[in-house]
Parts: C-alpha cells; sequence; structure tokens
C-alpha cells in the first residue's frame, strides 16, 4: 500500500489557531461561525496544510483559498486536498511570485496573507531533502528539488571565502572561516551526517543542547533557497496584494527572518522610511499598515511541540492608503 504524501512524515502545525485568527481578523476563533467568512485568501507556504485546513473550516462557500509551495511533496498533498475542496487552487511557486500567479489567476487583491516560514517537520525529518544533521542524505537542502543548484553542487565550486561570508551573514555563526576551510577540505559532499561531523569537529564552541551544525546548516538551506530574498519580496508584494483593511500574518523562527519582518512592518505602520533618518526635518509619509501585533507559543505549545520555541507571529492590518499615493 502506498502512503499518501501528508502521512509519511508527521508535522505539528506551529501557532495554529493564533495564525487563523490573526488572518481572519478576530482575537479568537471562538468569536466566528464555521463556514462564515466570504472572500479571498492564501496561504503563501501550504507546507503539510496545517493552517489552511483549520481557515477551511471557517470559510464560507463562495470563499476562495489560494496555496503556494516550492515543495513538490507539500503541493502533493495540495492537490489532494484540492481535490476534495473546489475552493482551493493550488500554486506550485514561491511566494515571492505572489502578484504574478495572483494576475495569472485573475485575481486583483485578497482579504487576507499567511505565511509560515519554516521549515516543516517532513523536510527535517527526511534524510533525502539533505536538511538534517541527524538523518543521512544527500547534500540537496533546496526547497523545490525540480529545479536549481543543490548545496552539494555549490560547495563544490564555492570559495572559502565566500563560503565562510555565507556562514556568518546567514547563520550568524561566529566560526564561520574554520569552519569552511574545514569543509572545503572535504573530498566529497554525498553525506549530510559527514559534512555535519565536519563542522563538528571543526567548531571550537559548542553550545549546549545545540548541534554544532545547526548555524551552518541554516545558513547553507537560506542561501541555496534565496530565503531571505523570497521573503524581503513577499512583503514588499503584500502592500498590494492585500485590499483594504486585509490582514497579514506571517510565523518566522530565526532572527534574520523575524528582523525582516519586524522592520518592515514598523517601516509601513509609522511611516518612517530609511532615506528620511538624517533629515533635519522628516517628511510625513503614508502609512500602510495599521499597528503589528507580535505572539509568542504558549509555554503548552511549546512543550508539545519544542520546534515551536523559537516561533514568532506577527502582523498588520492594511489601512485604506493606497500604495504609492501620499
Amino acid at each position: 500500500m502506498t502512503q499518501s504524501a501528508d502521512t509519511v512524515f508527521a508535522h505539528t502545525t506551529v501557532l495554529l489557531e493564533p495564525t487563523v485568527a490573526m488572518v481572519l481578523g478576530v482575537h479568537s476563533l471562538t468569536k466566528l461561525d464555521k463556514h462564515s467568512v466570504s472572500g479571498v485568501y492564501v496561504d503563501a507556504t501550504f507546507g503539510r496544510g496545517g493552517h489552511s485546513r483549520l481557515l477551511l473550516q471557517y470559510l464560507a462557500d463562495d470563499a476562495k483559498l489560494i496555496v503556494f509551495d516550492k515543495d513538490p511533496q507539500a503541493i502533493a498533498v495540495a492537490n489532494e486536498l484540492a481535490a476534495q475542496d473546489d475552493r482551493v487552487l493550488v500554486v506550485h511557486d514561491s511566494f515571492a511570485s505572489l502578484n504574478r500567479q495572483l494576475d495569472r489567476l485573475g485575481i486583483a487583491q485578497v482579504d487576507g496573507l499567511m505565511a509560515d516560514l519554516g521549515v516543516s517537520s517532513p523536510q527535517l525529518d527526511d534524510g533525502s531533502r539533505g536538511f538534517s544533521f541527524r538523518h543521512d542524505g544527500a547534500v540537496d537542502m533546496r526547497m523545490d528539488t525540480t529545479t536549481g543548484q543543490t548545496v552539494a553542487e555549490w560547495l563544490s565550486v564555492v570559495s572559502t571565502d565566500e563560503l565562510a561570508d555565507v556562514l556568518y551573514q546567514y547563520g550568524e555563526e561566529r566560526h564561520s572561516r574554520k569552519i569552511a576551510r574545514a569543509i572545503k577540505a572535504m573530498d566529497s559532499y554525498h553525506s549530510t551526517l559527514q559534512l555535519a561531523e565536519v563542522i563538528k569537529q571543526a567548531h571550537p564552541n559548542w553550545q549546549k543542547g545545540k548541534h554544532p551544525a545547526t548555524q551552518s546548516f541554516q545558513a547553507m538551506r537560506i542561501f541555496i533557497n534565496n530565503e531571505l530574498g523570497d521573503v524581503e519580496s513577499f512583503l514588499q508584494q503584500s502592500l498590494t496584494a492585500l485590499k483594504a483593511d486585509g490582514r497579514l500574518a506571517v510565523i518566522s523562527f530565526h532572527s534574520l527572518e523575524d528582523r525582516l519582518i519586524k522592520q518592515f512592518l514598523q517601516k509601513h505602520s509609522r511611516g518612517r522610511y530609511e532615506e528620511d533618518e538624517h533629515l533635519p526635518i522628516p517628511p510625513v509619509r503614508p502609512k500602510y499598515f495599521g499597528k503589528p501585533a507580535r505572539i509568542a507559543p504558549s509555554d503548552d505549545e511549546v512543550k508539545q511541540n519544542p520546534r515551536a520555541r523559537s516561533a514568532w507571529l506577527r502582523g498588520a492590518v492594511r489601512t485604506k492608503q493606497e500604495y504609492g499615493q501620499a
């Protein structure tokens, strides 16, 4: 018997109810009746569909939910859901293509955008994907395994200096130079466990309870998938994709992504921009979002799902200010 794409590996959705409540504009889902909300919503990172499935419980029959993902395995799960629910439209693409794909579907703007920027448990636990330093597999790390360069291919050609820069910039790894030299001294890059062991041996200062390869693996994954660039593009496109009073809800798991989201929402909710910082009298700028909200997982959630401990949910409501107009 062949297992379906969503049952091979278990996945626990982080900040499930708070995210859906935020994108629907309520403090608690108990305030809403099931199947009562019309409109068009986007789950920009479908994963295994936890947020989407809960959101669908509150969407009316005439609503639409557009789900994006780069991962072919996630798309297989999304297609199964769409076959059962005609409110669901599936897009195999990065959320960095948000506006282009909405245009293709004939959708001008949406009522809500949600995204979970974390790597899913199926991706982490499946050694063949190359994300894990605990399960052996090819050094791949691509979110979309149908296109692009693998980490192994990149490591075979990158210079030691550029590798060190990537480890430092995207992994905030203080020992990036030493680790980069050790990686480049390897004969091949066929095994994630071998790569993790080389990093472990090269790392001079292990943090208790944290594998010494954690930050280096994070850095290589972020780089090879252009994750920060995609997040920046997605956030910028939310300015035009969201209707007035539309809601944005984004979960991040590490400081680099969280900082991007925080700064984006602060800038567009306060009307304060970098180019104005040194002016004696800053001009009045438009405010495209209301006051941002920030939510952390509860203690109970972290206890039940330790992978939630570093998560932050941030979001805000789009103002009526049309983008680009003062």
